[in-house]
């Protein structure tokens, strides 16, 4: 895993050497082993490296044998060791052991086509010399990052958008309309970012720019995506339990080439559980588990991560983090994430990835189980939802229909009664994005916003739908794939690559790599056309998850519900950090800046404090916006001082 960055001079002079090394300088922590700079003509290529396979031989920018391709890549092939002799034997010829050399034999044989060979997680930029052509592409699922942004007549492209913004011509400034979507969901699901005019490269896709043709812009195309059609023949809920064990031992298998020590990121529950106990029976000696934890018991998973340690023989390892750690963290962590944290476990990954840096360089671990086989309760309660809705609404009269309504908005009412009823049929109208987004995922719906809002930015924005982009991925009525899988999908293609944009950011910010084998596409490929009924069995989800690991893990691991890598965000918001909140949020920045009511924020904080929960996912909305506001727009450095010593205040645990 590393960092890279380039620019390409397609109508402009050739920026210099110091700007591309000052591109490389801010990715530093994502590979502190090695570095190297490339210029050629209108090319610049810059690359950090984490040494994992071939520390010796994997020096980048890396040429081909005839010198006429060049490539810097981040990432890990799996499987290139099955690859290599295939390629010796067109006549390719090797000159190291890495798997960046691969990706070049790959490209010259197959040309763009190559990704469709890949096997893992990756980002790459490759130029040819001779035709004068960029080419880069994402990984299928977005594992890895690709930010790019067009300055005056050059093409940038980076790992990290702080990068990016080291190229004079690309300026920090806010993308104002993606506020909609990002006060309601925190992420941005199409190509758009927080930064105008810094755009990501999607997953599955790829991006190539000729400069020996006669037009010189950016092609963009997609080369995979996620097949739903079920199975033409039907399958027993056994066998697919048999071909999900011998998929998952060998794509677990694969995710674990290295030259480097390797542990297992292990929260106590059953996806990473699952990842830790096949690692350590794929193993001979003891593995390395690490964990994070919190004085509060009830948000604390570490009972059972230790049970799960102890049941398959690992080395445990853990951290405990409490309110002033967690918070000093916060404008360190933005910076790292170029954006506003959207969840608290942003800073819980961070700190257990300090703690396997003292140990080991790659971590595997369990992200994605939940958008393959429908882990979360709000899959369960949308196919609820949409389905006992008509029911409802034909045999209740409308004005029972409308008290009832009413009854989550009465202050008397108990939160977890609101919360219950907020997340039903009751409360909304028969609308997807209303029953679905507004339910599950929204934290300012389209409504909220407008309360929020100032009357300018209001006025402005008057015409974005908050989910439109999410939209293009939601559930038909033309598709022959089961509703439950389609909701999966949508998930993959949105809210699953925030997560992997955490994942990825926080482990790089700890310089280490970590791996996630249940998105193996092949995995992801297999499990798309699963029956909904080998996922979701009454009320449980991953139903086939947790009979195939039954026999090889604790009984309270397999049948303990998704906890979701709690933090004790509420309490520690109410109480301890109340005053650090209600500073940031009512100093006055935030009022400057236009594009918040005051009198919103001020209602916010006062039901924050009275215990609402809802009140304190919106107050978190707005700490990190206003965080990261400062942080980038204002250029603001003094807003990182107070985080230098945050983890070493940590109290760790062996």
């Amino acid at each position: 895993m590393c960092g890279i960055c380039g620019f390409l001079a397609i109508e402009s002079e050739n920026p210099s050497e110091t700007h591309l090394e000052a591109m490389s300088r801010s990715l530093l922590h994502r590979g502190p082993d090695d570095q190297g700079v490339l210029i050629s003509g209108p090319l610049g290529f810059g690359f950090r490296r984490l040494s994992i396979v071939d520390p010796r031989g994997g020096h980048q920018p890396m040429n081909s044998e005839d010198r006429n391709l060049w490539i810097v890549f981040n990432g890990e092939i799996y499987n290139h060791p099955r690859l290599r002799p295939l390629l010796e034997g067109r006549g390719h010829r090797y000159v190291t052991n890495s798997d960046t050399e691969t990706i070049l034999h790959l490209y010259e044989e197959y040309g763009d086509d190559c990704v469709h060979h890949l096997q893992g997680m990756f980002a790459f930029a490759i130029w040819d010399t001779v035709r004068k052509r960029l080419f880069c592409a994402r990984d299928r699922l977005g594992i890895k990052p690709f930010y790019y942004a067009m300055a005056g007549g050059c093409f940038v492209f980076a790992s990290e958008i702080k990068a990016l913004l080291e190229m004079p011509g690309i300026p920090p400034r806010l993308n104002r309309r993606a506020l909609p979507e990002f006060f309601a969901l925190g992420y941005l699901s199409a190509e758009d970012t927080l930064f105008e005019g810094i755009l990501k490269l999607l997953p599955g896709h790829c991006l190539s720019i000729d400069l020996g043709g006669e037009e010189h812009e950016t092609r963009i195309t997609q080369y995979w995506d996620l097949n739903l059609s079920p199975e033409e023949c039907a399958v027993s809920e056994s066998d697919y339990i048999e071909q999900f064990r011998d998929l998952f031992r060998e794509t677990v298998r694969t995710h674990l080439m290295s030259d480097v020590p390797l542990g297992v990121f292990l929260s106590g529950g059953l996806d990473s559980s699952a990842i830790a106990a096949v690692v350590a029976g794929l193993r001979k000696d003891p593995i390395q588990t690490f964990s994070v934890g919190y004085k509060e018991d009830s948000y604390s998973e570490l009972p059972l991560a230790r049970c799960v340690a102890g049941h398959i023989g690992a080395i445990h390892n853990e951290v405990i983090m409490g309110p002033e750690d967690f918070f000093n963290a916060l404008p360190e962590l933005i910076w790292h994430e170029d954006e506003p944290l959207v969840w608290p476990s942003s800073v819980a990954l961070y700190y257990v990835a300090r703690l396997a840096q003292q140990k080991v360089k790659v971590v595997l671990t369990g992200e994605g189980a939940d958008e393959i086989f429908a882990g979360y309760l709000k899959y369960r309660a949308t196919l609820w939802n949409l389905r006992a809705a008509p029911t409802y609404r034909k045999r209740f009269p409308k004005f029972a229909q409308n008290l009832a309504r009413r009854i989550p908005d009465l202050r008397f009412v108990p939160d977890w009664v609101r919360r219950k009823l907020r997340h039903s049929f009751v409360y909304y109208p028969d609308s997807f994005e209303k029953i679905h987004f507004d339910n599950f995922y929204s934290v300012f719906s389209q409504e909220q916003q407008r309360a929020l809002f100032s009357n300018e930015l209001r006025e402005e924005l008057h015409d974005i739908s908050a989910y439109a982009n999410s939209m293009r991925y939601a559930p038909s009525d033309q598709s022959d794939a089961d509703l439950l899988n389609q909701l999966l999908y949508l998930d993959i293609k949105t809210y699953l690559v925030e997560l992997l944009m955490k994942q990825d950011q926080m482990s790089m910010a700890a310089s280490i790599e970590s791996r996630v084998p249940f998105l193996d596409h092949k995995l992801v490929e297999w499990a798309a056309r699963v029956p909904a009924c080998h996922k979701v069995r009454g009320f449980s989800g991953k139903h086939l998850l947790r009979r195939a690991m039954a026999s090889q893990l604790p009984a309270a691991v397999v049948r303990g519900n998704k906890k979701g890598f709690p933090t004790p965000i509420r309490p520690w918001l109410r109480n301890q950090l109340f005053d650090k909140l209600s500073s940031t949020l009512t100093d006055g920045r935030m009022t400057e800046r236009g594009l918040i009511r005051p009198e919103s924020v001020e209602s916010l904080l006062n039901d924050h404090r009275r215990g609402f929960s809802d009140a304190t996912e919106r107050c978190w909305r707005l700490l990190n916006f206003e965080l990261w506001n400062r942080i980038f727009i204002d250029g603001d450095r003094k807003a990182l001082d107070s985080q230098n010593s945050c983890f070493e205040s940590a109290a760790l645990a062996a």
